[in-house]
């Protein structure tokens, strides 16, 4: 087995096996996208037919969506505080990211170690600084959580929106459209954006989650495996499950979970609509927004230990496999339970990024198993068209193209060796799902 050569601007690596991307699949500056996705489609497609199939979205789809539109995605610079003890807070922070292999530390380490700060002023006592703190972290909450709207906004107003809504849905589509008799997808994303929510409705898929309720949704304390299904013509007392469904957990929280009192609810806010000052007021305590952590121990409060629960369990079973796109391995908490999925010998992580996010990849390829990975990088394999238009696979339960090859099966018009069949035939892989 060859090591992985990351020196390479593409990486392409399958089947303990690295590709030569640049050498041997790019001729004039022009990949050879025809031939590279011969290599790739039928690999992911039996990927993706694997038993238990999730999804990790990190903010590298934002920004691939952002840069579609022209768009300037939402950066997170670091925070300059102006109280007392802000050097405290940025050194602190900086210690932290380093020690959890993050490099660089950014927006969400100084927005953590600020509100761990603020706890010890409130254990001591201590009102102004409590105040003062307090103040700045809202300030600079509310201004982010703004951006994150307008980003929205932006995007929905875009010349471009619908060419890049079209690719959303279709990237989603090709991950949601399971067969009847494998589990459900897992989308798990740890960005406070709604743009995945926005492209799964906009796609028709429906989705689960751990909110129940329509004018005021509030999330339930414990998971309900609620799942939806319908009775075919004919057939009393043997429901179907419903194509096109997945389950969606949104681990850091989102721009729109808040707390009230002792329940966690979804206020309604329209994808790409005007700032409602009155809503980001002390976001502190009232969005359920969470910035990465350090120590495992700081995932053990709800909501967020039942949504990391929920992740540990969809993907720490045999037969799994984990797909990120965007992800920077840049959670120390959501690298644990990845690395605990590894463990077991059947599971497989098939990761995609644009970039090798400042060596923390290549840190976290050395402690899996080659033949439990698959890496797409570069900013040719992981950008979102020609991923969506080339690589990624068919949907799984293309049905019409089914019927179709099954009726030139029976006329003898399908020949073994058919020039003009597709290099992995969606009926094919249907029946392979359904064995």
């Amino acid at each position: 087995m060859e090591d992985i050569d990351f020196s390479e601007e593409q990486l392409l690596f399958i089947a303990n096996e690295q590709k030569h991307i640049e050498r041997d699949f790019k001729d004039n500056s022009v990949f050879k996208t025809k031939e590279i996705r011969e290599i790739i489609e039928p690999w992911l497609t039996a990927v993706f037919q694997s038993e238990h199939l999730s999804l990790l979205i990190g903010s590298g789809l934002t920004n691939a969506i952002s840069s579609m539109t022209k768009v300037t995605p939402i950066c997170m610079p670091r925070i300059d505080f102006k109280c007392k003890y802000k050097d405290s807070i940025k050194k602190f922070a900086d210690e932290e990211a380093k020690n959890m292999d993050r490099g660089k530390a950014n927006f969400e380490d100084d927005l953590r170690v600020a509100t761990e700060l603020l706890k010890g002023f409130k254990i001591l006592d201590d009102k102004k600084e409590a105040e003062v703190l307090n103040g700045e972290i809202n300030n600079k909450l509310s201004s982010f959580l703004e951006e994150i709207l307008k980003n929205e906004g932006y995007f929905f107003n875009s010349e471009k929106y619908q060419e890049a809504m079209d690719i959303l849905k279709r990237f989603l589509i090709s991950f949601s459209a399971r067969a009847s008799s494998r589990d459900r997808l897992n989308i798990f994303t740890t960005n406070y954006n709604r743009f995945i929510e926005y492209g799964l409705d906009e796609a028709g898929i429906l989705t689960l989650d751990r909110f129940i309720g329509k004018i005021k949704p509030i999330m339930r304390f414990h998971r309900v495996d609620l799942d939806y299904h319908y009775n075919p013509p004919g057939i009393r007392g043997e429901p179907r499950y419903v194509e096109g469904v997945v389950r969606f957990i949104k681990l850091h929280g989102s721009l729109d979970w808040r707390f009230n009192n002792t329940e966690i609810i979804r206020e309604p806010i329209s994808f790409g609509s005007s700032i409602n000052e009155e809503f980001f007021s002390d976001p502190l305590d009232n969005v359920v927004i969470y910035p990465n952590s350090s120590k495992a121990i700081e995932t053990a409060y709800f909501p967020y230990s039942e949504l990391f629960r929920d992740f540990s369990t969809a993907i720490c079973r045999p037969n799994s496999v984990l797909v990120t796109y965007g992800y920077g391995f840049g959670d120390s908490h959501i690298n644990r339970i990845i690395e605990d999925m590894l463990t077991i010998p059947s599971t497989h992580i098939v990761i995609i990024s644009y970039d090798k996010v400042d060596g923390r990849l290549e840190k976290i390829v050395k402690k899996i198993n080659k033949s439990q990975l698959t890496l797409l990088i570069g900013s040719h394999m992981a950008d979102l068209q020609v991923l969506t238009d080339n690589y990624l696979p068919k949907s799984a339960i293309d049905r019409i193209t089914e019927r179709k090859h099954n009726i030139l099966e029976k006329r003898g018009e399908n020949k073994k060796g058919d020039t003009n069949k597709t290099q992995c035939n969606p009926v094919e892989t249907s029946k392979f799902t359904e064995d």
